[in-house]
């Protein structure tokens, strides 16, 4: 916007400060252009596109332009730099001779982000998608097949700059190629399908740490998406992010009724279906699949756990993601044991029956130990590795048992395995997380997939301010 050379003023009417010098900049025959009333002086910006381009933060402001370009600022009232600036003495000899301005209409929060949309020149590179004036925005996403079965916030550009905000990465950024499509999904991809899911701006950076972990080769997202089994993406957070961020580590900490939790999975699940083209009856073959396919999400309980925090555990200390393809939450109820011999048994009797009493090293599994049952391992002194020691040495089992017919079950081990001891796990095929409400004397197990690389392994990725 090309400004006339000489004195060029931003007022608004609902500043009394600007009020209070309107005689002034009539004088001085000022060109003035008021943010809030079009009437008043000759120029109108109450589309505030002046405002914005010229990064007026305080009204009044008063500058000098020669040759189109602005040499000069001076804002607020103060005779002295007044008069200075426009070398004209005896400005306003019954005014003050200083009053501070007010904020300029601009810098609004109400309205930053649309003018920054409007004017700024964002950078956003996301397809725009034209709505009719009568068409329901909501139900146009919803016929455009970019949601999961429930409303998606509009991802309009003023909601996806202010989500970008969340982070430091620039918007063009590659975060990762997203099967099973293998699209190139930047940063600001991210943030379009985070807004539809409903995060906050503090969300992203662990939506994109998910991302990156998703997408890591081992994770095989892509067969994940595709078998028929039920497992999705499951995120566990760890570090202080997690309460920086308002996550749930607590009483229900695997159901709804927190934002943080449930809108950071779904944010994952969307970006895997918009982006990737991971929906269901096309890629996305499950038979059942579990409700967790539209958000799986929470986070380690730290304080007071017997463990140290899982990420760390794997190798990423500190504020981190770790993807489990999680395939639905099965019960574990012990209210009597109060030895960590007798609840690991426990453990171990309900998890030789993930995805089969009779099949051995096939499904990966997560062990979530609540804090009342967490409370008998820590008093023992037991660790997570402890934990595990004991549990592998319980699921250690006698192929004779798991033998094809054996119980008269036709599911099985070949004969040829016979006289052998599987374990039920492979090697780093069963997590251990801690999580949950203070009360009550159960914990749970949430299945896997097939493990290994037949499948998808566990994957953790630090999380970047």
């Amino acid at each position: 916007m090309l400004l006339s050379d000489g004195l060029v003023a931003v007022v608004k009417r609902d500043c009394p400060t600007c009020v209070l010098v309107e005689p002034v900049l009539r004088e001085l025959g000022a060109a003035v252009w008021c943010q809030d009333d079009a009437g008043w002086f000759d120029g109108d910006d109450t589309e505030l596109e002046l405002s914005y381009r010229l990064g007026i933060e305080t009204v009044p402001t008063l500058m000098r332009v020669e040759g189109g370009t602005e040499t000069a600022r001076v804002v607020g009232w103060s005779r002295e730099q007044w008069e200075g600036l426009t070398g004209v003495t005896g400005l306003g000899p019954g005014l003050p001779e200083h009053r501070p301005g007010c904020g300029s209409l601009s810098v609004d929060p109400g309205r930053i982000d649309a003018l920054e949309a409007r004017y700024g020149g964002s950078g956003l590179s996301s397809r725009r998608v034209e709505l009719a004036d009568l068409e329901d925005e909501h139900e146009a996403l919803f016929d455009r097949g970019w949601t999961d079965g429930l409303p998606v916030v509009p991802p309009t550009p003023e909601r996806v700059l202010r989500m970008l905000r969340g982070t430091p990465r620039d918007p063009r950024e590659v975060v990762a190629v997203v099967p099973p499509d293998l699209v190139e999904c930047t940063v600001e991809k991210v943030a379009v399908n985070a807004v539809m899911a409903g995060c906050l701006p503090e969300h992203l950076p662990v939506v994109l740490a998910a991302l990156e972990a998703a997408c890591a080769e081992e994770f095989a997202l892509h067969g994940l998406l595709a078998t028929t089994y039920f497992s999705g993406p499951l995120i566990v957070v760890n570090g202080p992010v997690a309460r920086r961020i308002g996550m749930n580590s607590g009483v229900n900490a695997l159901g709804q009724g927190n934002r943080a939790n449930a809108t950071i999975g779904r944010a994952l699940q969307l970006v895997e279906r918009n982006v990737g083209g991971g929906r269901p009856g096309e890629v996305d073959r499950a038979t059942l699949g579990n409700p967790g396919k539209t958000t799986f999400c929470f986070a380690e309980r730290e304080e007071d756990s017997p463990f140290a925090p899982l990420a760390a555990d794997r190798g990423v200390p500190g504020d981190a993601v770790t993807l489990f393809a999680g395939s639905g939450v099965q019960p574990v109820v012990d209210q009597l044991s109060r030895d960590p011999e007798s609840l690991a048994r426990t453990f171990a009797a309900c998890l030789r029956v993930n995805a089969h009493p009779k099949l051995p090293m096939a499904f990966d599994a997560m062990l979530v130990v609540s804090p009342e049952h967490g409370r008998v391992f820590r008093e023992a002194g037991w660790d997570r590795a402890r934990l595990l020691a004991e549990l592998d040495g319980l699921l250690t089992l006698p192929a004779g048992e798991l033998l094809r017919g054996v119980g008269g079950m036709a599911e099985g081990v070949p004969a040829n395995l016979a006289g052998a001891d599987l374990p039920k796990f492979r090697p780093g095929g069963l997590l251990v997380a801690h999580a949950g409400g203070d009360a009550g004397l159960f914990s749970a197990i949430i299945g896997g997939w097939v493990s290994g690389e037949a499948g998808s392994s566990p994957v953790s990725r630090e999380v970047h301010a």
